[in-house]
């Protein structure tokens, strides 16, 4: 950091203070020329948070052999450039990076980033954590990273540093969910970079490049409308004006006399590139920068302070053209000057998009912690300041925070960075689960009122777990982080032998041991109630009666015909002849439909032929077609119990599937385990599941977006451009974030996933989703390495519902709510000792004093300062898409006394990522080509109700009071 004395210079081209009522970004722009075409120039970098490199390698700029890249230097720099010459302006994205060197400097140089930033010549666009990827992302996850970085930005900067312009200019595909968080975060509008370049083409040529985007058919407009430009050159600078270290552009020379004397042919090309962009107000945008520009920042800003001064120079000349230094912000605000009516559509470029003929983006599939973050986050709120320093030591939430915020980078989540980034990445998020397994662990010994030695088994998943494998006696602690009561069958590995288990109560449930599978040890099962927002726990001991009950799985009678699993709801039908489900039944609704499933795989592409695009981390890009089948028939054992029925079928030595099917449930749970793909034959593969039926589905198929609203796809089709499909395969896949589903109007078919995946139905009747991918070749997008792990396989779920098309909503809705937070399992020896000697041993817990109603989602509960918590509650229904139980319709809440560890004191309700207050945020006004839409009022905030309207999501800041009694009440009621 340099030293130096801070002072305050004018501002330049703009006033001091707004007027009343007037947006302030207005008074810090600079001054535009209203009757000649204004060029804003927007100096920037963008700073991925991982991809080649690590995110410390990046911002230290160590390994530069592997790119060269210093976030570090980058800022360092661009600070001092500012400074020099206050015309000059700059735009930063990425607050992981941000805070990071922020609180690295002196307070001298916080001071004159402070005044930068009032003077809007450095500005914050978009302002989370991370740029965050569109496609895999859960809409979670996408607020809390964005509620991260905007926070840390109005603590620093108050609101001179508050973001109005979203910046997604490098995701890969863009989807209509985040559009609607960002207008519900009130973003004045969003600029975009990678689009599919058909709909780009298209859209030059109508003048279409900036509309008004409708991102929900829930949302009263304009609440979910966002204006939203495409960018003309992704981000990049225009081709020959690249002034970074990075670039081989040759400087602007400006001495007549030098050989090198370039500027008359750099001003011609420049203007004629101004007058050939497709915009429709007499203001343009280029974007002047890169991956990782400005580490020596002097190199763009004085070819820029050359090019400006040149080119307003031929004004005198009559030129009508004015370049200025400028900022998304500012550019926005001219637009919205223009008071032009502007087309409005619920369809933008979307994922899958296209950069090229044959190319189309794809990611491994990728899961998260967010259900544990989320148990994190509520434990630390209901228990308040006693959660984070306890008899366990110290814990919080804050790093597990910052590890889910980062793995939401368009690089992370996506599987696009290189395999050593992907360990960083897996490296943070185990400390931050380190420190909240502390505050757990704290909360539970709180709660319950007796310390134990706690343990949780991340790998329950592949049936180990040690505490539960070596006790003969211990207990199950089973924490639901939904705010109603979940029913839940929990398994896990025991040494051999029969188990008694007892509830909270001390009553025996029933119980079953599976036998030893596939090398897998015992399992042991029983159903767990469990109340909302609470726990129950469960003691488990080891009996040995003469005979004790044991059920084997026992390979399936070879005859011709078929077989079946089924319980009182659910009958599914197998082929004895190929060991694959054939048929699905509910009976209670007397509904049949055939379904086929079995595994395929596409052999990728490895662009050995001239023009032949390989597959890769960015690129699904399959040789062909038609995949070929893993195998036309399974080798099957089926086991059958009180609690389960189950088939197990094996396809090949490397993918393999149980289908299984509880007591009382309503859908079908197919788990799957592929890998480690094989590649000795030199052939990548790429891995899909497929469902056939006879379903007459006309080319349709649903998918979600974000694992909110229902997006409708239709088969090789875009509802904004008549497609040149030139990608048949990659082309129609779509990102799968929690379900997809077919219809013929009367029958619908659904299958929820366990993370992201890319889905599609290529054919009528059909689905598939890609479960795993092992390639050869690199998709040359810059990664420089293929996927191509060596023990990599995963195991994952697929759960299939059928239903009627009226019933459907309900179904899938609060299947995917409990399946993203499904409850935490934490075990303990049972050899307990007093929290302190008054306390109260208490086996069942809930921090809600009566359940929420099923149409409403408990978004958010989680530490905001002393006192303070966030609180965040959503309708998650669409409106008008359930028809059975009325679950579409608005619901009223009454908060008071809602929680039982804490009163809520005060609420204030605000902005979706509480940096503003909703009564006192505005956003500017668009006039769309649909007609004038009102400002929807806000509604008032009582003191104890409140009101969700259909896919609503409302925000508060509560002060609440915790209450010390809570801890030694004895028979606090439980919520259904």
């Amino acid at each position: 950091p340099w030293l130096f004395h801070f002072l305050r210079p004018p501002c330049p081209g703009h006033c001091p203070l707004c007027a009343p009522g007037r947006p302030q970004v207005s008074c810090t722009c600079p001054t535009v020329q209203p009757n000649m075409l204004n060029v804003h120039l927007l100096p920037h970098t963008h700073d991925d948070v991982g991809w080649v490199k690590t995110v410390g390698q990046y911002y230290y700029g160590v390994y530069n052999n592997l790119q060269h890249a210093g976030v570090q230097y980058i800022l360092d720099s661009v600070i001092s450039a500012l400074r020099a010459e206050p015309s000059r302006r700059f735009v930063y994205v990425e607050m992981a990076f941000f805070s990071r060197w922020w609180h690295q400097q002196t307070n001298a140089t916080q001071q004159a980033v402070r005044e930068l930033v009032r003077q809007g010549r450095l500005e914050f666009a978009n302002g989370g954590w991370v740029m965050n990827d569109e496609a895999a992302t859960h809409y979670g996850a996408i607020v809390d990273q964005m509620t991260l970085g905007l926070r840390f930005l109005q603590d620093t900067f108050g609101d001179d540093g508050r973001p109005r312009v979203a910046w997604h200019i490098d995701p890969f595909g863009h989807s209509r969910e985040q559009a609607s968080l960002f207008a519900q975060m009130s973003f004045d509008g969003i600029f975009l970079g990678c689009v599919d370049y058909q709909d780009k083409e298209l859209r030059e040529k109508k003048q279409e490049m900036e509309l008004v985007w409708r991102a929900s058919a829930s949302l009263q407009p304009p609440t979910a409308d966002l204006f939203t430009g495409v960018l003309p050159n992704v981000y990049d600078p225009p081709r020959y004006l690249c002034w970074d270290r990075l670039c081989d552009d040759k400087p602007v020379v400006d001495d007549p006399s030098s050989p090198e004397h370039n500027t008359k042919g750099l001003v011609d090309y420049f203007l004629n590139l101004a007058a050939t962009q497709s915009y429709r107000t007499n203001h343009i945008v280029m974007t002047m920068g890169s991956d990782f520009h400005y580490e020596n920042a002097d190199m763009w800003f004085k070819n820029l302070d050359k090019l400006i001064r040149l080119v307003n120079a031929q004004q005198a000349k009559g030129s009508r053209v004015h370049v200025l230094y400028s900022t998304p912000a500012c550019y926005l605000w001219e637009l919205n000057k223009a008071n032009l009516t502007w087309t409005t559509s619920s369809h933008t470029p979307m994922a899958p998009t296209s950069s090229g003929p044959a190319t189309s983006p794809a990611g491994r599939p990728s899961s998260a912690m967010r259900g544990s973050q989320e148990v994190c986050k509520q434990l630390e709120a209901l228990a308040g300041p006693a959660a984070n320093v306890g008899p366990y030591g110290s814990g919080d939430s804050a790093l597990l925070e910052e590890a889910m915020a980062v793995l939401q980078h368009h690089d992370a989540i996506t599987g696009t960075s290189r395999q050593l980034v992907a360990e960083d990445y897996a490296r943070r998020l185990a400390a931050g689960w380190g420190r909240c397994k502390v505050l757990l662990s704290n909360v539970l010994a709180r709660l319950s009122g007796s310390q134990e030695a706690f343990s949780i088994c991340p790998e329950l998943n592949i049936s180990v777990c040690p505490l539960s494998q070596t006790s003969a006696r211990f207990q199950v602690a089973i924490y639901n982080p939904l705010a109603r009561k979940v029913d839940r069958m929990v398994r896990l590995p025991v040494s051999a032998g029969a188990f008694l288990v007892k509830d909270p109560s001390g009553h025996a449930v029933p119980s079953d041991v599976s036998p030893f599978r596939d090398c897998h040890p015992p399992e042991l099962l029983f159903s767990a109630s469990v109340p909302a927002l609470g726990f129950s726990i469960y003691s488990v001991a080891q009996v040995f009666p003469e005979k004790p009950k044991v059920h084997r799985a026992r390979p399936s009678p070879e005859k011709s015909g078929s077989f079946v699993i089924h319980n009182e709801f659910i009958r599914a039908m197998f082929s004895h002849e190929t060991g694959l489900l054939t048929q699905i039944e509910v009976t209670d609704q007397k509904l049949m439909l055939p379904v086929n499933q079995t595994f395929f795989w596409y052999n990728a592409n490895t662009g050995v032929l001239q023009n032949d695009q390989p597959s890769g981390a960015y690129i699904f890009s399959p040789d062909g077609m038609q995949p070929l089948p893993v195998n036309s028939s399974a080798q099957i054992r089926l086991l059958k119990t009180p609690l389960v029925q189950e088939v197990h079928q094996n396809f090949s030595a490397w993918c393999s599937q149980v289908v299984r099917l509880y007591c009382g449930q309503r859908h079908l749970e197919l788990e799957w385990t592929v890998g480690p793909i094989p590649v000795d034959d030199k052939w990548g593969k790429e891995v899909i599941s497929r469902f056939d039926t006879p379903l007459d589905t006309k080319g349709y198929f649903y998918t979600d977006s974000n694992g909110r609203e229902i997006l409708k796809r239709r088969r090789n089709y875009r509802p904004t451009w008549n497609l040149t499909q030139t990608e048949p395969v990659a082309g129609n896949y779509y990102p799968v974030n929690t379900r997809i589903y077919i219809t013929d109007g009367k029958k619908q078919l659904t299958v929820l996933t366990d993370r992201c995946q890319g889905g599609s139905s290529l054919q009528d009747g059909s689905l598939e989703l890609m479960v795993h991918r092992r390639l050869l070749k690199d998709d040359r997008r810059g990664l420089g390495e293929p996927l191509l792990e060596k023990k990599s396989w995963v195991r994952g779920r697929h759960l299939v519902l059928l239903d009627a098309v009226g019933k459907a909503a309900a179904g899938h809705r609060l299947l995917a709510e409990k399946e993203a937070l499904a409850p935490q399992v934490v075990l303990a020896p049972g050899r307990a000792t007093r929290y302190h000697p008054g306390a109260t041993l208490r086996k069942q817990f809930s921090g809600l004093r009566r359940a929420l109603p099923p149409s409403v989602h408990l978004l958010t509960l989680a530490h905001w300062g002393p006192d303070k918590l966030l609180l965040r509650l959503e309708h998650q229904f669409a409106r008008g898409e359930d028809s059975g139980r009325n679950l579409s319709s608005p619901v009223t809440l009454d908060l008071l006394n809602l929680f039982s560890t804490f009163t809520i004191t005060h609420l204030q309700e605000t902005t979706l990522v509480a940096n503003q207050s909703r009564a006192s945020a505005s956003r500017l006004k668009w006039t769309p080509n649909t007609g004038p839409v009102p400002l929807p009022s806000v509604p008032p905030l009582d003191s104890t109700t409140i009101t969700l309207q259909p896919m609503e999501i409302r925000t508060f800041v509560a002060s609440v009071q915790w209450k010390e009694d809570v801890w030694v009440l004895r028979n606090a009621p439980f919520p259904a």
